[in-house]
C-alpha cells in the first residue's frame, strides 16, 4: 500500500500497532486528539492531530489512503453524549470519509461489549445478535452495522475485530478473554492483507483453552492466534475467590460492564494491568 491510516495512535493499542503497520505501507499516517503521538515518529510515519467528531478534520487525514485502521474512540463506558461524539459520530465520519476518498477497507477495533450481555456458557458464534452491555457497547453495535451498510450500499469493505481483554492476565475471566499483543498484531495484519473480506466480524481472542465464543466462521482471514492464557491459570485460580453463579459480571461475556450503571466506567472494575 502507498498510504495506511491509523486512528487512535496515541492510545495503548494504537501504540502497539504503529511499528508493524508502518512495515505494510510506504506511508503510515497516524492520528489522535492528542497533541503528539507520545513517542518518536517512525521514518515513514506522519502524525496529524484530529478530532474524530469533526468530519473535515478526519477527511483530510484519510484523503488518498488505501485503508484505514480505526482504533480511535473513548475506550470505556462514559456518559452518552461523550460516546455519541467520539464513538458514534466519529465512526460515521471515518466510514463516510473512507467512501468519499475511495478507500478500499476499514479495519475496526470493535469489542466484546457489542455482545456483552450474552452468557459466556452460550458458546455464541459470529452470527449471534447484538446484545450490548453499555453505551460503549451500543456504539460498537452501531459501527458494525455501519460497516455492513457501507459494504452493502457503497462497496467499502470492513473487518470488525471484537477485542476482548488485550492486557496482561490478572483475573479468572481473562483466562478465556485474553488477547496478547502479538496476536492483536497478527489479527490486524490478516484483516489488512486478506484479499477480499466484504463485511466480516472476528473475535479478538488468543488461542485460549477457556475461550467462550466460536470464531470458526472467520477462518478465511487466516487468523491463527498462538498465545494461550492457560499458562497463567494455576497462579490466577489459586488467588481468585469462588465464583458467584448469580453475578452477571461473572455470567456474561462483558464481565463488569454487564453490571455497571450506564455511563459509569467498566474498566475501573477490571483490575487491568496495561503494561506492555
Amino acid at each position: 500500500m502507498k498510504k495506511l491510516v491509523l486512528t487512535g495512535a496515541a492510545g495503548r493499542l494504537g501504540g502497539v500497532l504503529r511499528e508493524p503497520l508502518a512495515k505494510m505501507a510506504d506511508q503510515l499516517v497516524t492520528t489522535d486528539i492528542q497533541d503528539t503521538v507520545g513517542s518518536e515518529l517512525l521514518p515513514n510515519e506522519t502524525y496529524i492531530k484530529a478530532d474524530l467528531s469533526m468530519y473535515d478534520e478526519i477527511a483530510k487525514v484519510i484523503e488518498g489512503a488505501d485503508m484505514v485502521v480505526h482504533f480511535g474512540a473513548i475506550g470505556d463506558e462514559a456518559p452518552f453524549n461523550a460516546i455519541l461524539q467520539a464513538n458514534i459520530i466519529g465512526a460515521y465520519n471515518v466510514w463516510e470519509a473512507a467512501y468519499q476518498n475511495g478507500v478500499k477497507r476499514v479495519v475496526y477495533a470493535s469489542s466484546v461489549h457489542a455482545v456483552g450481555m450474552h452468557h459466556k456458557n452460550d458458546g455464541i458464534g459470529l452470527d449471534a445478535p447484538h446484545r450490548p452491555d453499555t453505551y460503549y457497547g451500543l456504539a460498537k453495535c452501531f459501527a458494525e452495522d455501519l460497516g455492513s451498510l457501507y459494504w452493502d450500499k457503497r462497496g467499502v469493505e470492513s473487518v470488525h475485530m471484537r477485542i476482548f481483554s488485550c492486557a496482561n492476565v490478572t483475573n479468572a475471566r481473562a483466562l478465556g478473554t485474553w488477547l496478547s499483543y502479538d496476536d492483536l498484531i497478527h489479527m490486524t495484519q490478516r484483516a489488512i492483507d486478506t484479499p477480499s473480506v466484504g463485511f466480516t466480524i472476528v473475535y479478538g481472542l488468543s488461542n485460549n483453552d477457556r475461550a467462550m465464543v466460536d470464531n470458526s466462521k472467520a477462518a478465511f482471514l487466516g487468523y491463527k492466534p498462538k498465545d494461550n492464557a492457560e499458562q497463567f491459570a494455576e497462579q490466577i485460580l489459586a488467588s481468585e475467590p469462588t465464583a458467584d453463579p448469580q453475578d452477571k459480571a461473572q455470567q456474561c461475556l462483558g464481565g463488569p460492564f454487564a453490571t455497571v450503571e450506564l455511563g459509569n466506567s467498566g474498566v475501573a472494575h477490571l483490575n487491568l494491568d496495561e503494561t506492555k
